[in-house]
């Protein structure tokens, strides 16, 4: 019997592990994306390959469309895009959004919510966060992180008042491993997802180093309170009430750094690796923009935004100038 029905929009290193994880439920699950290389490797192939820990590499079949091709009404769309990409796939998307259509993300940053809203009515948008490591080696090759059923998230209302369908999408992610907690705390929920993110990301990011490695530092407490520390004195300014103590924030980050995945590089360095641009202004950018709202200087997350984005200019004119002396060897050898 088909539990829920998902199209899941995004079908990167999460958008995968989430909806292949309900489909392993039972629920019926649409992928649609727009990478073409992807796409073409998942149809070629008959599917997505999914490891874990870099283990037991096997086949799964999986349905995928893409904006164009899906005209399916299903119970509710996850979207697992990139900050930078959500405008495009929600254009795209558009023809078959309903009035009845629910959207759940769990996407990293902020800025999403705000989009989604022109699209979806307040009361049918549910938003999450994931602490839930997950790598896309590359098309139709997915790399799912720990042990089936290691990490957590959490997941609030818009409204923060939970209906049927709330409950039923948290069965369903229970049922697929992924230990939901549901809080009628939405802005807080997000905010603190945010706020951890840019201490691990950006500083794994920027000196390219795993997680375990920021973890076992002798000052990474003091790095990470200082980030922290900024970003909560945000919050209470804005009325934002976070859903952990500064000091429950920076356990959090000791155990996830030295303990639960020290081994994984997190989503902004596979981006920034992968010359993709990275989400830094939709996470440290977004903590300073809204200190300046309310006359809070957050200079450290505004130093580390720039930080990222000379790292991503670094490797561009690396990248640019080995291209241009292999250019250069190529015509010297050919003459």
């Amino acid at each position: 019997m088909i539990l829920m029905e998902f199209a899941m929009i995004g079908a990167g290193a999460m958008g995968l592990r989430y909806g292949i994880l309900l489909q392993e439920a039972g629920n019926d699950v649409t992928f649609i994306d727009t990478w073409e290389p992807h796409i073409d490797k998942i149809r070629d192939q008959g599917g997505v390959y999914v490891s874990r820990d870099h283990q037991n590499r096997h086949l799964t079949p999986i349905k995928l469309e893409t904006p164009e091709s899906y005209s399916g009404d299903p119970d509710m769309f996850i979207f697992f895009t990139k900050q930078m990409q959500l405008q495009d796939y929600l254009d795209r998307c558009a023809h078959f959004f309903n009035d009845h259509s629910y959207a759940f993300t769990a996407m990293n940053g902020m800025g999403h919510i705000e989009k989604l809203q022109r699209y979806f009515a307040d009361d049918k948008i549910i938003a999450g966060t994931a602490l839930i490591a997950t790598v896309l080696n590359g098309p139709g090759d997915v790399d799912f992180m720990g042990k089936r059923g290691a990490g957590k998230m959490n997941m609030a209302n818009f409204t923060e008042q939970p209906d049927e369908m709330t409950h039923r999408l948290f069965d369903e992610l229970e049922k697929a491993q992924m230990h939901p907690t549901l809080t009628t705390n939405f802005k807080g929920t997000l905010m603190t997802k945010v706020i951890f993110n840019s201490v691990i990301n950006t500083l794994c990011t920027m000196f390219e180093i795993q997680m375990g490695e920021l973890g076992n530092f002798p000052k990474a407490y003091d790095l990470g309170r200082q980030l922290i520390d900024e970003a909560y004195d945000i919050c209470e300014r804005a009325g934002i009430q976070l859903v952990s103590t500064r000091e429950e924030e920076m356990t959090a980050l000791d155990i996830n750094t030295r303990i639960d995945m020290p081994l994984h590089y997190p989503s902004m360095y596979q981006d920034m690796i992968h010359d993709r641009p990275t989400e830094v202004d939709y996470i440290n950018g977004y903590i300073a923009d809204l200190g300046r709202q309310y006359h809070y200087e957050a200079k450290t997350h505004r130093f580390l935004t720039n930080l990222v984005h000379l790292a991503e200019y670094h490797r561009a004119n690396e990248k640019a100038a080995h291209e241009a002396a292999s250019i250069q060897a190529a015509t010297s050898t050919a003459s």
